[in-house]
């Protein structure tokens, strides 16, 4: 008895069955995708690149050419002026002192909050994160009067601040920079921490774990990637801050690294690559946390992007 053999696949039954090659329009798809993407990567990198640039040109040079011309002379001499003449290092240190405490600090603070509203089930908690959410709507510059004003009444001891008020210290700065972005941090945080399993602290709980064992020792390591891409988000922002520095802290010796570049502007003449060497000199450790923080920033983006 003999079988007939079964009829050939068409192009129509493998493009239901998925057994066929890609469709080309998915390609091109694809193609235009990453060209797309290619073109706003570069397009943003362009004032970063146009200033390394500039930095390794003399200024006669750019001057009399142009800054979009071939180059003939390249040099690091722009880099090692910057850093001296701006005096850099004191100004490092200055930042340093408001930023990495802000972030540990909003951190610690945020992923508390975030924990006990998503969590421990407390009344009130959609309402709590809504509020710490709503704080971010405020435009800063309208409480720039009220701060001033109240940072000028309050009394430090001078191992806490050499002007013996809050204004014209760290303390000032950071308390502005906590303030801020805590709500922000919040709400991705708790966010994030809904989306853990409950069968995890039910279990902890069962073993005799208390509140600062849940939080602590098994809640904070599952968020590690979300703690890292704020983390990075949070030192950026308050690295880069200008505003708040410039106005609770008078003297110069104590201003954040942004303001460093104001000692490279002449009053009558200003170098313009000078001025980009010491930028691309400033933007350095924010790259520098990037890169290193990059796998953690990236996990932390996509988590919940996909299920299962």
């Amino acid at each position: 008895m003999s079988v007939a053999p079964a009829p050939a696949p068409t192009a129509a039954t493998e493009r239901v069955s998925g057994t066929g090659p890609r469709p080309r329009t998915r390609r091109r798809g694809r193609w235009g995708t990453q060209i797309f993407l290619t073109a706003v990567a570069l397009g943003f990198l362009a004032p970063l690149l146009l200033a390394v640039y500039a930095s390794l040109r003399p200024y006669d040079e750019t001057a009399e050419e142009g800054y979009f011309s071939w180059p003939k002379t390249l040099s690091f001499d722009y880099y090692q002026q910057a850093f001296t003449d701006s005096e850099m290092t004191k100004y490092f240190v200055n930042t340093l002192i408001i930023a990495v405490p802000g972030v540990l600090v909003v951190l610690f603070l945020a992923s508390f909050v975030a924990f006990a509203v998503s969590r421990l089930r407390m009344r009130g908690g959609i309402v709590l994160v809504m509020i710490f959410t709503a704080g971010n709507l405020l435009p800063q510059q309208v409480i720039i009067t009220p701060l001033y004003t109240v940072f000028n009444k309050i009394e430090l001891p001078y191992w806490m601040s050499d002007s013996y008020l809050m204004y014209d210290s760290y303390w000032a700065v950071l308390a502005v920079q906590i303030g801020f972005q805590l709500g922000f941090c919040v709400f991705v945080l708790a966010n994030f921490m809904r989306t853990l399993p409950q069968e995890i602290i039910e279990a902890a709980v069962v073993d005799g774990a208390g509140v600062w064992t849940q939080y602590w020792r098994i809640t904070l390591p599952l968020c590690r990637p979300a703690l890292a891409a704020l983390g990075t988000l949070q030192f950026t922002w308050m690295y880069n801050d200008f505003l708040w520095a410039l106005v609770f802290i008078n003297t110069g010796d104590k201003l954040p690294i942004t303001s460093a570049l104001n000692n490279l502007s002449g009053q009558f003449f200003t170098d313009y690559n000078l001025l980009a060497a010491g930028s691309v000199i400033v933007a350095a450790p924010t790259i520098i946390v990037f890169l290193l923080l990059q796998r953690h920033f990236i996990a932390g983006l996509t988590l919940g992007s996909a299920k299962g």
